[in-house]
């Protein structure tokens, strides 16, 4: 089963369940360099094993980037 959620501007979907940590890994995401808000909340990064993305939610994931 799959929920419907918004990511960075943009209609996708994931599996139901999924925790910030994992959504990451199906996304195909480095979790070093990013930063992520869910429904307009910073998600810090220790709590990303265990905070379940739910249904509707927003999430942007914001990757740092060096540069000089």
């Amino acid at each position: 089963m799959c929920i419907e959620i918004t990511l960075n501007g943009e209609p996708n979907q994931a599996p139901a369940g999924i925790t910030v940590r994992a959504l990451l890994d199906h996304l195909g995401i480095d979790p070093g360099r990013v930063a992520i808000e869910m429904n307009r909340q910073i998600v810090r990064k220790p709590l990303w094993e265990t905070t379940t993305v739910p249904d509707g939610a927003v999430i942007e994931v914001v990757q740092f980037v060096g540069g000089g």
